[in-house]
């Protein structure tokens, strides 16, 4: 998969997609998403506690990262209980040139 590239001050919207066994859409028990920044500080959002994690349809869901640094970001989408899954992507910020 390509690595996508952004500027500090982008938001960027991750986007996580559930499916079963047979390959349909299906909303797992529970839905989270963690963020890691180029500093290592990771924060960790939940499906129906956290308003940032956005549910599109289903299986599909979002949250949108603002982008405050330049570097190396991690994502992770993972689902426990029914419909266990998980993914994790990638994306660079490149520096800015008025930093």
């Amino acid at each position: 998969m390509p690595i996508n590239f952004y500027d500090v001050g982008d938001l960027v919207r991750v986007t996580g997609t559930f499916t079963s066994a047979k390959g349909r859409l299906e909303d797992p028990a529970v839905v989270k998403c963690q963020i890691k920044t180029p500093a290592r500080v990771k924060t960790s959002y939940t499906y129906g506690v956290d308003a940032a994690v956005v549910r599109d349809g289903v299986g599909v869901y979002h949250l949108d990262v603002s982008i405050t640094a330049s570097g190396h970001w991690w994502y992770r989408w993972y689902s426990t209980g029914a419909g266990q899954a998980a993914a994790e992507t990638e994306f660079r910020v490149s520096r800015s040139v008025f930093a």
